[in-house]
């Protein structure tokens, strides 16, 4: 690709479509009584709570600091930090920060600082469990041995004490609407930090999920934030690779999202948008869980059971339906971000799940990315810039979001990472297998780490779904070329002039090379 092709800061970029007429026609939506109505509300309503999510995440990251801030630490309850090592704080913040590719530079790996960090989370609260979470899902960004020592924290999450989860229903459910809840499983379908997914039927038939939220969690989770960014500020006074990692830049990325993920009203809200958006998409092989009408508050979740098993437990498919099951994923994705502004922001194996006939469950959307016209064209400038080897258009692309320090030293942040584009052009066989993904695009977050480069939720939220991109490859299809995939959708896309994604690029940028 062109130099040229880089976003002009001048142009107005065409605007995403609008959800609400996409809901309205939506028959997937409409098949549920009054839920096509409650969407519209939902839409509606989560737009002014996703703000008051944003402005309350900031708060809480912010650290209220004494003079002495190892003294304030102590007196918010960080002894237990310290107890398990002065640097664990540290150590699992900057191991956190990594994994969602703010800070790429890894952690000591050393078997000593992994118990110690590992004991820090057990003694933790509920917060300190989600940070071992994104430890746990960091595949290619993080050392084997982070990844493997917190994969606990992903599948030992206690189960609610019996008849805990009962009593959360009948409170937040009353009268008909409790009534409507025919049968409830006692034994929990999954257990996590935030909460509890049983199984359950409807009196007309319906075979639904119950997600509870777990009791006092709103609480415990602001208390520990606020620990959090003590910490982060401790830190980055007492370390200078703390400092240049914006750890508490990461606080506050992560205090958003786990904020919204606490409210399962945004949750609601993130299922219509994207059941109506890959409707529209004529998506037929991939469907979000449609919520209930009337059941569904802060704490509780009830929406529709869907069949499917994770992508990593099945069997490993033929080469043909492999590959065929790794372009309509990874398309089924690329259209609803680029397209719509809207995809699903943890599409971990857990929350990916396949069907019998080979179509996509996708669950647990507590987190979204949500982006504006702005920051898609943005977008779409560098996937097709990295699609096309070109590192000064994908670091054009990226002052789109506001994400490179106006101090930056574009021309040398450019040379290092056209030195990965190029180890990238020239990889072994031709090919981008799942296992080289990772590492690639690990390598062009730290040449961008170390130059400034601050990535946004939404952007964060998409890049790691890239690098989850690997261990989906691994289980359909481990030795198609990742990258080959993705430039044969871009250059898709770009094609269909309904798609409008060339006039975000101009008429005279060839699409990729």
């Amino acid at each position: 690709m062109a130099e040229g092709t880089a976003p002009s800061g001048a142009a107005t970029p065409p605007p995403l479509p609008s959800l609400p007429p996409l809901i309205r026609s939506s028959q997937r939506l409409a098949a549920f009584p009054g839920l096509t109505e409650q969407a519209l509300r939902w839409h509606e309503e989560a737009i002014g709570r996703r703000k008051v999510v944003t402005r309350d995440a900031k708060s809480l990251a912010t650290p209220r600091l004494w003079h002495d801030t190892v003294a304030s630490l102590a007196s918010t309850g960080w002894r237990m930090a310290t107890a398990a090592a002065p640097d664990a704080p540290f150590q699992l913040l900057a191991a956190a920060a990594a994994a969602v590719g703010l800070r790429v530079q890894a952690p000591t790996a050393s078997q000593d600082t992994l118990d110690r960090a590992q004991r820090l989370v057990r003694a933790g609260g509920p917060a300190y469990v989600k940070l071992g979470q994104f430890i746990a899902s960091a595949n290619g960004l993080l050392p084997d041995e982070w990844v493997e020592a917190f994969a606990w924290c992903r599948d030992e999450a206690p189960p609610l004490r019996p008849g805990v989860a009962q009593s959360i229903i009948d409170r937040e459910l009353t009268g008909d609407l409790r009534a409507r809840l025919a049968w409830l499983d006692d034994e929990p379908l999954a257990a996590g930090s935030i909460g509890q997914v049983h199984r359950g039927r409807l009196d007309d038939g319906t075979e639904v999920v119950v997600k509870v939220r777990r009791p006092k969690l709103l609480r415990k989770f602001r208390a520990d934030i606020e620990t959090l960014a003590l910490a982060s500020a401790a830190a980055e006074k007492l370390h200078p690779a703390a400092r240049s990692a914006n750890l508490s830049g990461f606080v506050e990325l992560f205090a958003e999202l786990s904020l919204a993920e606490l409210d399962f009203r945004l949750e609601a809200a993130n299922l219509v948008d994207s059941t109506a958006v890959l409707e529209s998409l004529g998506a037929e092989h991939m469907h979000a869980p449609r919520p209930i009408p009337g059941m569904v508050t802060e704490r509780l979740l009830v929406m529709e059971f869907l069949p499917g098993a994770s992508y990593a437990r099945i069997a490993l498919p033929e080469r043909e339906a492999g590959e065929r099951l790794l372009y309509e994923g990874i398309k089924g994705v690329l259209d609803a971000t680029l397209l719509h502004g809207i995809f699903h922001g943890d599409l971990h194996a857990g929350n990916v799940l396949i069907t019998d006939d080979d179509r996509f469950s996708l669950v647990d959307f507590g987190i979204a990315g949500r982006l504006d016209a702005k920051q898609r064209a943005g977008l779409v400038h560098f996937l097709a810039a990295f699609a096309a080897n070109d590192a000064r258009g994908q670091i054009e692309a990226m002052k789109t979001f506001g994400a490179i320090d106006h101090k930056a030293d574009i021309d040398t942040l450019v040379k290092e990472l056209q030195v990965e584009m190029d180890r990238l052009e020239h990889r072994d066989r031709g090919q981008v297998t799942f296992d080289q993904l990772g590492i690639t695009l690990g390598r062009l977050l730290q040449v961008l780490a170390r130059n400034g480069f601050r990535m946004p939720t939404d952007l964060v939220l998409f890049f790691k779904n890239l690098l989850y991109l690997g261990s989906f490859a691994a289980s359909v299809a481990p030795d198609a070329d990742v990258l080959a995939v993705v430039q044969r959708i871009l250059l898709e896309m770009l094609a269909n002039p309904e798609s409008g994604l060339a006039e975000l690029l101009g008429q005279d940028a060839p699409p990729a090379a």
